[in-house]
């Protein structure tokens, strides 16, 4: 019996002996009691274990797999941490070729663990799989997938489990699981692309969950909740913001459009608080030079809205105003008229609701009822949009977005979309901010029958103008005895202001003259006429400029005169006009006696006729003697000083210094025909002496006629020309080969063609 039970004993010691070395090591690490911890000294030699023979970590790997594996069907949690930490520790020391293998056992332990309904396990898992998240493989993996991890993150972040302490953890652990998943995936070319839609569509919206919560969360300031660690929101936002940070160009749409889809399935655009605050998130962290395309989703998605209720508009638009704000000067991209052209269709687009009064024109609207307040509310966001991308761009672009405009009048709404692009408009070079091409048809609105128009057109040329910021100091407009109180910025005129005086300093004197002349015009006209005058001479006058303008003051005087039918109200202002005008430019010049006869005649006027100075305009009588400017006496004065006077002894005349008229017909035949129909145009129409209408009409019919009447139009003058031309060179003989006896054809010299015909 002895002999039986010794050799039974030596059986089970051999046994045990034989078992393989890492299986003792790793039975070793655990206590008899799980409370106990990891046994550290046993760790140590299975981690020496390990770095010794790598080849032997996946089986390490496997082997704890399979403990873990059976403790958690057992409910023995202890020895479950146990065999975690072991894990952990495991992978932090080696880094062998064969680590692989060890990491796939090691994520069957942190599935095991995230399926499990006990939330301390879960949050177990999460823990070790982001310590593995911060760890650096030398190795590529290609086979491995994390897709279930995003998953189970994601619905991790939207627990709703009954103790809200443990639900806040349990939704932390899920933010900082797909912070990790994206840390291990984001620049490993090997793994599936975690930018994938499958993927963004899970995570961005479980990150826009969690951080929309803090609008529910009451947080007492005790000094206990002070040192505690983040809260869910903070952790959300700066995940958020790592995720964003690490988007490349081609990644951008993928991590916005779930941003917008959030939006839209909460009904979130409409508070607009949580949609500004995520997309300034966005712009925040997303790398400068991509910001334009987020401005193109967020473009495109008001573009795909633009059926919806004005709130949901209005919420996309101030998101998009707000990112404008942020995004870098210059950086909205190549399209930056497709920007504008989409603001200004929504702009469009919700005048003609407000007109309508209904969505029925358009298709999927059903009996939607249009609220006239929320449609003026949404034009108000698109105009400040529309400012706010302005601001954005150099002078060169703003002048050609506001041509860009200018091509939408007259579509209701447009005007003060205009307005909004001159805010804060500051530009060195007056050539580069008002080119012809803008210019023209900016001044054909001065003469516009609609007040609004108007005066919205001069403070356009008034935000231009000035690039000293003077504007604000020629208002409330008033004779000052000295204009030092001003604070004028006066430097001196650049090359370019020169060359544009001298190109289109008589377009703008005419339009001036003729804006004084509109009936409808009420005191914000004269003022805003007043302070583009004194900015043209603060800003871009010489000597020729000065006296040109004082040949315009007079003439100005002479107007208010002569024009018996202009209400009596106009007559008074445009008197007042020229007396202020006058007051400025003659302390500008410092010529003293100029200024004496300027005080003289001011000083007339507060006396006998008060009501012809800008303090007081009320009613007109007859005027004459000592309170009028005298012309004679002024170029006297000023010839004494060095002026050039001779242009100032001529009354000023309106002039027609170019077609002013818009002319849309194309023509690609004889350039010759085409200058006669412009010079047939220029000499028909003749705006001192015809009536708006007559100008209209002449308009009207070159932008609307077909090609064919206007050649019949203008054939008697065409057709003469034409036969000159067709004449055939004169023979060296002095004949011409057609049989009718010697004939001599009109040498090209002594043709006689109409003025814009040469050059």
């Amino acid at each position: 019996q002895h002999t039986g039970l010794l050799y039974l004993m030596c059986v089970c010691g051999c046994c045990g002996a034989l078992r393989p070395r890492y299986k003792r090591l790793v039975d070793n690490i655990f206590p008899e009691d799980p409370e106990d911890g990891l046994v550290k000294a046993n760790m140590e030699k299975l981690t020496f274990y390990a770095l010794s023979a790598p080849e032997k970590l996946d089986r390490i790997g496997a082997y704890l797999s399979e403990r873990l594996s059976r403790d958690v069907a057992r409910h023995r949690y202890g020895y479950v941490c146990i065999a975690m930490e072991a894990l952990d520790q495991l992978l932090m020391a080696c880094h062998c070729q064969t680590i692989n293998l060890f990491v796939e056992s090691f994520l069957t332990m942190v599935r095991k663990l995230l399926e499990a309904d006990k939330p301390n396990l879960q949050i177990l898992g999460t823990n070790s799989f982001v310590k593995f998240a911060n760890i650096e493989e030398d190795t590529p993996s290609y086979h491995r997938s994390y897709d279930f991890f995003v998953s189970r993150f994601s619905e991790m972040c939207h627990s709703s489990y009954e103790d809200p302490d443990i639900r806040t953890k349990i939704r932390m652990a899920g933010i900082r699981g797909l912070q990790g998943v994206v840390r291990k995936t984001v620049n490993d070319e090997l793994q599936a692309n975690i930018w994938d839609p499958q993927h963004m569509d899970k995570i961005v919206p479980s990150l826009l969950f969690n951080l929309q919560q803090e609008e529910g969360i009451e947080r007492s300031p005790s000094p206990e909740t002070e040192k505690e660690k983040e809260s869910p929101v903070e952790l959300t936002e700066r995940c958020f913001r790592e995720l964003l940070g690490r988007a490349a160009y081609g990644n951008i749409k993928n991590a916005v459009k779930p941003v917008l889809m959030h939006l839209d399935n909460h009904s979130l655009w409409e508070s607009k608080t949580f949609a500004v605050r995520c997309f300034k998130i966005v712009m925040y962290s997303i790398q400068s030079q991509h910001s334009h395309l987020v401005i193109q989703q967020l473009l495109g998605h008001l573009d795909a809205n633009s059926k919806n209720s004005a709130r949901v508009r209005a919420g996309i638009v101030e998101v998009i105003s707000e990112a404008a704000v942020i995004e870098a000067s210059g950086s909205i991209g190549p399209t930056v008229l497709e920007v504008f052209n989409t603001l200004l269709k929504q702009l469009r687009l919700s005048v003609d609701y407000e007109l309508t009064g209904s969505y029925d024109s358009f298709a999927n609207m059903g009996s939607k009822v249009i609220k006239v307040h929320e449609e003026r509310q949404l034009q108000e966001a698109v105009i400040k949009t529309v400012g706010s991308f302005a601001y954005t761009l150099p002078p060169y672009q703003r002048s050609e977005v506001m041509l860009f405009i200018i091509g939408k009048i007259p579509v209701p709404g447009m005007y003060p979309a205009l307005g909004s692009v001159t805010a804060g408009f500051q530009s060195t070079n007056i050539l580069t901010a008002l080119p012809t091409s803008f210019l023209d048809p900016l001044l054909s609105f001065t003469l516009m029958e609609d007040a609004e128009i108007r005066l919205l057109v001069l403070d356009i040329l008034i935000g231009i103008i000035d690039r000293h910021d003077n504007r604000h100091k020629f208002s409330p407009v008033r004779i000052i005895s000295d204009i030092s109180v001003l604070k004028l910025k006066v430097d001196k005129c650049s090359r370019q202001d020169n060359l544009f005086m001298k190109k289109h300093s008589q377009r703008l004197y005419r339009h001036i003259y003729l804006a004084c002349k509109e009936e409808s015009s009420v005191q914000r006209h004269f003022e805003s006429l007043y302070t583009l005058l004194a900015l043209i001479c603060v800003e871009l006058a010489n000597e020729e400029v000065v006296v040109d303008l004082i040949r315009l003051a007079l003439a100005l005087q002479d107007l208010a005169l002569t024009e018996e039918a202009l209400p009596v109200y106009t007559r008074c202002a445009i008197h007042a006009l020229s007396a202020v005008y006058l007051n400025l430019i003659c302390q500008l010049t410092t010529v003293p006696t100029f200024c004496q006869h300027v005080h003289e005649v001011i000083e007339s006027r507060k006396k006998l006729v008060p009501f012809l100075l800008p303090e007081d305009v009320l009613k007109l009588e007859k005027v004459e003697g000592e309170v009028l400017f005298v012309q004679t006496k002024i170029a006297e004065i000023l010839g004494g000083s060095g002026y050039n006077t001779e242009r100032l002894a001529t009354a000023y005349i309106p002039q027609i210094t170019g077609l002013t008229l818009s002319l849309s017909f194309k023509y690609t035949g004889c350039p010759v025909v085409c200058l006669i129909f412009f010079d047939t145009v220029i000499h028909s129409v003749n705006v001192e002496e015809l009536e708006r209408e007559r100008r209209r009409q002449v308009v009207e019919r070159f932008q609307t006629a077909p090609f064919e009447e206007i050649a019949a139009h203008c054939g008697a003058r065409v057709s003469p020309c034409l036969a000159s031309i067709q004449q055939p060179p004169p023979s060296p003989s002095g004949s011409v080969g057609n049989g009718h006896g010697p004939s001599r054809s009109i040498p090209v010299y002594e043709m006689k063609f109409p003025d814009l015909c040469v050059y």
